[in-house]
């Protein structure tokens, strides 16, 4: 059964993911890796990656999955904002939403992803103007803690839940 990793990355971390998918599936079955493109669905499974964006899969994955017909469908992601599972579910559950019902799901995996430190400076700037947002604390631990993601611990749980073709 012929392949395709297909992903966007605008950070790498997305990228991260798709590299240890290859490194565990067999070469031979490949059919194509890098970015949504036509050809990509000429395999039988697609192994879809997304970066987050507002709690939602990146516009271009969105639609590249809105032309997917008839394929097993392993979906991959990393989130800035995570550590919980549930925040996961939500996301992958809302993906999940431009997939077409001839497809399969066979797989979902996600984890946090390290953001830009333009981010981090903006929280910075948020925290100290006049009228502070709430919570924005934890917002700047929270990046503070993305920024080893996704690390060797993210990597081995998606080796392991990896379906094999």
């Amino acid at each position: 059964m012929k392949y395709s990793i297909v992903f966007s990355s605008v950070t790498g971390n997305t990228r991260q993911l798709a590299d240890a998918i290859l490194s565990v599936l067999p070469q031979e079955n490949l059919r194509y890796f890098g970015p949504p493109a036509e050809i990509a669905l000429e395999a039988d499974c697609l192994y879809v990656g997304f970066w987050t964006d507002k709690g939602h899969c990146n516009k271009e994955i969105s639609t590249f999955l809105k032309g997917v017909k008839g394929k097993e469908i392993f979906l991959f992601g990393t989130a800035g904002f995570g550590g919980s599972q549930e925040y996961f579910d939500k996301i992958l559950d809302s993906v999940q939403k431009h997939i077409d019902r001839s497809n399969t799901v066979i797989g979902t995996f996600m984890c946090q992803g390290k953001m830009p430190a333009s981010v981090r400076e903006r929280y910075v700037k948020m925290k100290n103007s006049p009228l502070p947002i709430p919570n924005i604390d934890k917002m700047i631990e929270n990046f503070d803690k993305a920024i080893s993601h996704p690390d060797y611990e993210d990597i081995d749980r998606l080796k392991g839940s990896i379906t094999q073709v």
